[in-house]
């Protein structure tokens, strides 16, 4: 018997309480980091507020640092415990949204704000799940946590932080990815390459603010003649960009935008990167050695590409698809240049291996390489009993099977390999929800019925022997 349907008892309270969350523009930033706040001050709010909401229901909370916490139903083995994973952080906000991204708005059915699919949506269903297994007073085997991150898009070392503390869950699932059952996610490579600005042209450029999102935004301001200008609003023209040039006559410099399309970096193909596409055009007027040395080695190595082809590191295997490249950040100004990329590479694939290309391929242009971070892929058991308990839930609230897959996003699935997958929210066929874009939106019934799959999830994670 399913016993999922019992969260639709809480629809209204979700939605308020959902609205509240999403109200904090909690942007993960460490760069923002004060004293007890290391993702800055909005990431550790909206924290402090999900766990005050479980306190106020009356669960046990703890807080690790603002770095992640938790709210636990302690009604079995409080030693060993099974775990829901989600974030409260989100992306930047971005360009181009037609609704306050920080304020969850209803239109024509759906329900749009920065967060509510990645991942507050989800992080608040868990929380509501958990006051449904209470007030219908279900125990289990073992406790049941929800689980929050507060950096989570800043490469997730909030759970680093969280599990120094606190014992791993024997299992747990994470709603941010898409149904059926992810057991198989690339590992996540990003780097940074830097170098001195020495061209001649580009007195500035800035494009993307986070490594992981495809840049919709890329501005430049130029130091060339106005017969430069004109060559290369030709060029902008021809190209069917969108684009702002304006020429400053008694300054003898110009200020060049192009707009691209926002995507995550697990999917970048699925953007339009306006900072390669703004080095595209640029290269179709200046010589490379004016240009600069990054942007000369963006343009040849990686060009428009988002498979790595260029830098002979595309690579691809049957179990997780291919390799996938984003240049996610560029800063130049008027000494120093520097770009960020995000690599997805396949789960039998050799991360120190394309890290040693890179490295070799960069210093040999005067760039230098930097690793930041090198998150080894993820393979879980088709067979282990944490696949089966979801299976099980999926098919008793849908009637359907759950598929398994993979993909080249990251999840906190990776961060207790062998004992948590990525389940859920996204359901198969779903148009695109504009994940990590402008209008990042839901569909509130399809919602519900992931919230429905959740709490069968975790009333069997509670009760399985």
């Amino acid at each position: 018997m399913e016993f999922g349907y019992h969260i639709r008892e809480y629809r209204e309270e979700i939605l308020e309480y959902l609205a509240e969350l999403i109200a904090i523009p909690s942007v993960s930033d460490p760069n923002a980091k004060t004293p007890g706040r290391p993702y800055g001050e909005a990431s550790a709010r909206a924290l402090e507020s999900i766990l005050r909401k479980g306190d106020e229901m009356g669960f046990s909370i703890k807080n690790v640092g603002n770095y992640a916490g938790h709210v636990a139903y302690e009604c079995g083995d409080r030693d060993e415990y099974a775990a829901v994973l989600s974030h409260v952080d989100v992306v930047p906000a971005g360009a181009g949204w037609e609704t306050d991204p920080f304020a969850l708005t209803e239109r024509n059915g759906l329900l749009y704000g920065r967060g509510v699919l990645d991942d507050k949506g989800a992080a608040v269903v868990s929380l509501f799940c958990l006051k449904a297994l209470k007030d219908h007073g279900i125990l289990g085997k073992r406790s049941l946590r929800c689980i929050f991150g507060a950096g989570e898009e800043v490469g997730m070392s909030d759970l680093e932080h969280y599990f120094a503390e606190e014992p791993l869950p024997v299992f747990a699932f994470t709603p941010d990815g898409d149904y059926g059952i992810c057991n198989r996610e690339k590992g996540i490579l990003h780097f940074t390459l830097q170098g001195k600005n020495n061209s001649v042209v580009l007195q500035s450029l800035q494009g993307g603010q986070v490594v992981n999102a495809v840049p919709d935004l890329a501005l430049a301001i130029l130091r060339c003649t106005k017969k430069e200008v004109e060559r290369l609003e030709e060029a902008a023209k021809v190209s069917g960009e969108q684009y702002t040039l304006q020429w400053n006559d008694g300054e003898g410099t110009a200020e060049f935008s192009v707009r691209g399309r926002a995507a995550h970096a697990r999917e970048p193909a699925q953007g339009h990167n306006a900072v390669l596409h703004l080095l595209d055009l640029l290269g179709q007027v200046f010589a490379p050695e004016t240009l600069g040395v990054l942007p000369s080695f963006l343009r040849k190595a990686v060009g428009l590409e988002t498979d790595g082809r260029s830098l002979d590191i595309h690579q691809a295997d049957e179990p997780s698809g291919p390799l996938t490249m984003n240049v996610g950040i560029v800063r130049i100004d008027s000494r120093d240049a520097m770009a960020g990329l995000d690599i997805r590479y396949p789960v039998t694939g050799d991360g120190d291996a394309i890290i040693a290309k890179l490295k070799d391929r960069a210093e040999a242009e005067g760039l230098s390489y930097r690793t930041m971070e090198d998150l080894k892929p993820l393979y879980a058991k088709e067979d282990s009993p944490l696949v089966s308990v979801l299976s099980d839930a999926y098919r008793a609230a849908t009637g359907e099977e759950a598929l398994l897959y993979a993909t080249g996003g990251g999840s906190y699935a990776r961060c207790i390999p062998g004992r948590c997958v990525a389940f859920g929210p996204v359901f198969p066929g779903e148009p695109d929800r504009k994940m990590h874009q402008s209008g990042e939106h839901i569909d509130p019934e399809l919602f519900f019925r992931h919230a429905e799959i959740c709490l069968e999830a975790m009333y069997r994670m509670l009760l399985t022997p």
